[in-house]
């Protein structure tokens, strides 16, 4: 599945970990900056359900 994640690059890096604890991360793109004055950014990611966290469901 394709996920796109959307804040501020605090915010979108402890997704990003809390989100490795159950998806199986494959790719994760550049990070994409939002136009001027916001400071988020927007990321990408191709990620697959964990086998292990699918038992556990």
């Amino acid at each position: 599945m394709r996920i796109r994640l959307h804040g501020t690059p605090a915010e979108t890096a402890a997704t990003l970990a809390a989100l490795a604890h159950v998806l199986d991360i494959h790719h994760v793109s550049r990070p994409y900056p939002d136009r001027p004055p916001s400071t988020w950014h927007r990321i990408y990611l191709d990620a697959a359900p964990r086998k292990d966290a699918l038992d556990h469901a």
